[in-house]
């Protein structure tokens, strides 16, 4: 612990005042007491107006009971609580516009102070700008869950998306219909015009998966030449016109593609979760069943995955 009594008051208060990040005093009443540091506007705005206002005053009331409840931890606990959170200017009613115009991240380290300012219990609240690190975690996140290739999210996120939607299958009964379809003959593309034309039909599918697909369908790359759509809250017979107007619009635009020769078709197979899956596997064998149905059938169609009661219409 250092010696204070080597520090003149004004030292003190200029030590105070070049901290590099704000550090509020918070009664438990949700008042600032105090700000010191955080000087710096281009991580953080001037909030030396906030002093004697209520956090009530300054915020809404949801983000307001939401800082109130974690003083109230700090208080209630031994040691540091910390807690992440954006925040804007925009946010905070009374703030200068000089700051960062975007939402910032916060990492906040609050602790219970062992002493009452203005006759209230208080936590010293140190508000750090994280917003660099949580962007870079967001990129390497995207990173790993990305086809590198294509665009489109890699085996690992679809694995993860599909698992979800399986749980939400399970408890609620919500539908969803699983689209696994491939280009036909891709080996044969690749062995006759080279892996860079086969890179550039792929890279055209999942163009036009973005382009076709609604907003709520999620496209994946499974591996090699074959894709996944999950198509969330969506019956099999709901899907099928969907599935049908990507195999019409991918044979299309690969056609385009003058490296390719005479153009290229997708074969797909499409199911849906049913009430006796055990895993989101279930569905998805299912599809891949129908997919050697409509490689079998000829290829450049979708073939859909029935119960078992009507297998022998398909």
């Amino acid at each position: 612990m250092a010696d204070v009594s080597l520090f003149s008051h004004d030292q003190i208060v200029g030590l105070l005042a070049a901290l590099p990040d704000p550090a509020f005093i918070f009664t438990r009443s949700g008042r600032y007491a105090a700000l010191f540091g955080g000087a710096d506007n281009r991580y953080y705005h001037d909030g030396s107006s906030l002093v004697g206002k209520t956090i009530a005053d300054v915020l809404s009331d949801e983000r307001a009971g939401w800082f109130i409840q974690q003083i109230a931890i700090a208080l209630d606990q031994p040691g540091m609580h910390v807690v992440e959170y954006p925040l804007s200017g925009r946010d905070v009613r009374g703030l200068d516009n000089d700051g960062p115009p975007d939402v910032i991240w916060f990492e906040g380290r609050v602790r219970a102070l062992g002493y009452q300012v203005q006759g209230e219990d208080a936590v010293l609240w140190i508000a750090s700008n994280i917003t660099a690190s949580k962007r870079l975690e967001k990129q390497l996140r995207m990173f790993s869950e990305t086809d590198a290739l294509t665009g489109l999210a890699n085996r690992r996120k679809l694995m993860q998306m599909l698992n979800e939607h399986y749980e939400m299958h399970a408890r609620y009964g919500t539908p969803s219909a699983v689209l696994i379809f491939d280009i036909d003959e891709f080996k044969g593309i690749n062995d006759r015009y080279g892996h860079l034309c086969g890179d550039q039909a792929l890279q055209t599918t999942a163009e036009v998966c973005r382009a076709v697909l609604r907003s709520t369908d999620f496209p994946a790359r499974l591996g090699g030449d074959e894709f996944v759509v999950l198509m969330p809250h969506t019956t099999r017979e709901l899907a099928q016109p969907i599935a049908e107007r990507l195999r019409l619009r991918v044979a299309e635009e690969l056609r385009l593609l003058q490296s390719l020769g005479d153009g290229a078709t997708i074969s797909g197979g499409l199911s849906e979760m049913l009430p006796g899956d055990h895993s989101f596997e279930d569905v998805l064998k299912r599809a891949d069943v129908a997919l050697y149905n409509a490689k079998r059938q000829g290829r450049n169609r979708i073939a859909c995955h029935f119960p078992v009661s009507l297998d022998a219409e398909l």
